[in-house]
């Protein structure tokens, strides 16, 4: 190293420089090594031999950062190349575009790349194509400095992956139905974070030929999958089935012609003593495994056997029938199996039934994650992936703080026992969840996954804000996010949800005399909610204003204003409480007066704001919601909306009739009257 860092002073294209702090890389590579120089970027250009488009891919992918960062061209050659201006592509295996079965970390593993810049040039080493591609994102981060001033440091790196399986789960079937168009967003933002699986859940948004009437608006067409799964291979990311073939298929039998296959009618899982739940199957899992040339399939089998018509003592047989049928058609298919791990911790004797090879995991999504999620497999000598979650599916935005402490528990937990891979898992089952807000917790399992040491929570924001935004708006963006995470943990703390909800209480009509109650209670968490969900309104509009990427902080900024406005209504009710009791059983027509036109005048009242900010966020979700997903579910949602605006007009009609009509001596009536729940 002595050696090599004393030639490069010998170049005049290594720029010596000060001793500097350099900015962290995330993920953080496992060995890197900084020298005292630069290499201007301005005059490089890139060669890679013009054996694989996948390498093609990545050439061309650094070629665009770079350029973007310096202002100028950096032209690829498609032809190796080498000397003091080039950029030099060198593959030492095979292109392995996309992660196999049985795959191990380590310095020399198929995902492992090195990193050199030198005065006689720069070079990026892979073992495969992929580790190229993860080169690449490495070094667009390497850079330093723009325009003119845009350089490489004086650097070399050795990197590879301490988990081999790094996946994202998006569900495509609770909540909206994303376009073809966002989905790709996805795949790259995963893949700049070097995730290597996107698991398409589906329960059935999957077109399958022979079931036409099976939610043809909400299924994606058997071309829209293949050019998914095609664009996910560039970025080398595999696209896994992560279909529901035993429960949590409602979609299925709530069609008349399909209920009888449920082991309740219109309920929401199969019957396997019903013969022709086999015939289903076999045709399911052939057209998926036509679909998604992935060599994983998920299967899914979690949350099921709660139907009472079946005794206690044949749930556990009847699940490991279906097991068994689907697992052999899966098999016949050359595919390896994942399965969730719930129903097996439930029935752990079905454990050593589990066939070798099969992918088992354990799941969970809050802070302890040891007793009920991993300890049933902690002795199993089957393969695991753990799964993790970005809080978001009963969020009105995401909870950070305990996606990522759900995160950061897992991986303490499984990795001494030798986990293999990560499924950092997004749902939507409150329907109204919007996905690019989740892109921070995405980023910050990826980077888990990868590196070796747990990620600097600290600094997290910071650096993921550096990263992802221009140096004008990365502060913004990173003092945002943190007051929207605050936000949102002190509006769960007012509502006190199961699993930290917020989301459904957000609709919650407060005039009601338990939620007055509430409201009153933890009006100082409301009111912290709000102050901290300002701060990020503030910081985003800042960020906005300055050319921040609209598509990752529009739906941020949004969310930032739900919280706002849920901690607004309920402070309000808090208030009028308050005004309630200085009235008092019979007020004067004075008093009544003043409080209720505090309550409801059509000029600066609390209802009034309440009216004026339900409807632009109504107006403002409608446009988030169009920019991500098809109009699929999207009438229930506006529903919700213009329910809650209705509830406020209503309770202004009422208040204003009740301040026109009020003589002196008449009982007022009780705050609660006005509740739409009354």
């Amino acid at each position: 190293m002595r050696a090599f860092l004393g030639a490069l002073l010998l170049f005049g294209i290594l720029l010596p420089v000060q001793a500097v702090d350099h900015p962290v890389l995330m993920p953080q590579p496992q060995e890197i090594h900084y020298g005292t120089g630069q290499v201007h970027i301005r005059g490089l250009s890139i060669g890679t031999p013009d054996d694989a488009p996948e390498d093609r891919f990545a050439a061309q992918t650094l070629a665009g950062c770079l350029a973007a960062r310096a202002g100028a061209m950096v032209p690829v050659a498609t032809a190796a190349a080498s000397g003091a201006s080039v950029i030099a592509f060198k593959r030492t295996g095979e292109v392995s575009a996309l992660p196999e079965p049985g795959e191990q970390a380590g310095p020399e593993s198929r995902e492992a790349y090195w990193i050199k810049v030198a005065p006689s040039g720069i070079e990026l080493r892979g073992v495969s194509s992929a580790g190229l591609f993860y080169a690449v994102q490495t070094t667009c981060q390497l850079v330093e400095g723009s325009g003119a001033e845009a350089a490489l440091p004086e650097v070399e790196i050795h990197d590879w992956p301490s988990l081999p399986y790094r996946g994202v789960m998006i569900d495509t079937s609770h909540g909206p139905r994303p376009t073809e168009m966002e989905v790709k967003r996805e795949i790259d933002f995963l893949a700049r974070w070097k995730n290597n699986q996107y698991y398409f859940y589906s329960e059935a948004s999957v077109a399958i030929d022979g079931y036409p009437i099976l939610e043809p608006e909400a299924q994606f067409s058997h071309d829209e999958i293949r050019r998914i799964v095609a664009y996910g291979r560039e970025r080398h990311v595999d696209i896994v089935p992560c279909m529901e073939l035993y429960g949590h298929l409602h979609d299925l039998f709530r069609v008349e012609r399909y209920s009888d296959l449920a082991i309740m009618p219109h309920g929401s899982e199969f019957d396997p003593r019903n013969p022709d739940v086999a015939n289903l199957m076999a045709k399911w899992v052939d057209q998926i495994t036509d679909l998604f040339p992935s060599r994983f399939f998920h299967i899914g089998f979690d949350e099921t056997g709660e139907a009472p018509v079946v005794a206690a003592a044949d749930k556990s047989a009847l699940y490991m029938q279906q097991f068994r049928l689907v697992s052999g058609l899966v098999r016949k298919h050359n595919r390896t199996l994942l399965v969730w791990s719930d129903m097996f911790a439930r029935y752990p004797e079905l454990i050593a039934q589990i066939p070798p090879g099969t992918i088992v995991v354990p799941w969970g999504y809050d802070r302890t994650v040891y007793e009920p999620y991993w300890k049933p497999f902690e002795n199993s000598s089957l393969p695991r992936f753990v799964a993790s979650g970005v809080s978001v599916w009963d969020q009105i935005a995401p909870n950070f703080d305990l996606s990522f402490d759900n995160i950061d528990a897992f991986l303490a937990v499984a990795r001494p026992h030798g986990v293999t891979g990560l499924i950092n898992t997004v749902w939507t089952d409150d329907i109204q969840v919007l996905i690019p807000p989740s892109f921070p917790g995405l980023a910050y399992g990826a980077i888990s996954a990868w590196q070796a040491k747990p990620v600097n929570r600290a600094t997290f924001f910071a650096d993921y804000a550096r990263l992802m935004y221009k140096p004008n708006v990365m502060d913004d963006v990173s003092a945002a996010l943190t007051a929207l995470t605050r936000a949102e943990v002190e509006m769960a703390k007012a509502v006190g949800g199961e699993w930290e909800q917020t989301s459904p209480p957000f609709w919650d009509d407060p005039l009601t005399p338990a939620h007055q109650a509430r409201a009153i209670k933890q009006c100082a968490h409301f009111h912290q909610s709000r102050l901290a969900a300002e701060d990020a309104t503030e910081h985003f509009a800042q960020a906005l204003q300055h050319g921040g990427d609209r598509t990752t902080l529009s739906d941020l900024a949004l969310e930032a204003r739900m919280l706002d406005y849920a901690g607004m209504k309920n402070i309000y009710a808090a208030e009028m409480v308050g005004y309630w009791k200085e009235m008092g059983a019979h007020p004067d027509p004075e008093k009544a007066d003043f409080y209720l036109g505090e309550c409801s005048s059509h000029d600066h009242s609390r209802v009034q704001d309440l009216m004026d900010y339900s409807g632009d966020l109504q107006q403002a979700f409608r446009t988030a919601w169009l920019q991500s997903y098809t109009s699929y579910r999207l009438g229930m949602v506006m529903g919700k909306w213009e329910a809650e605006f209705q509830r406020w007009w209503k309770v202004q009609r009422r208040m204003r009739e009740l301040e026109d009509e009020f003589h002196p001596g008449e009982a007022m009536p009780p705050l609660e009257s006005f509740s739409s729940g009354i």
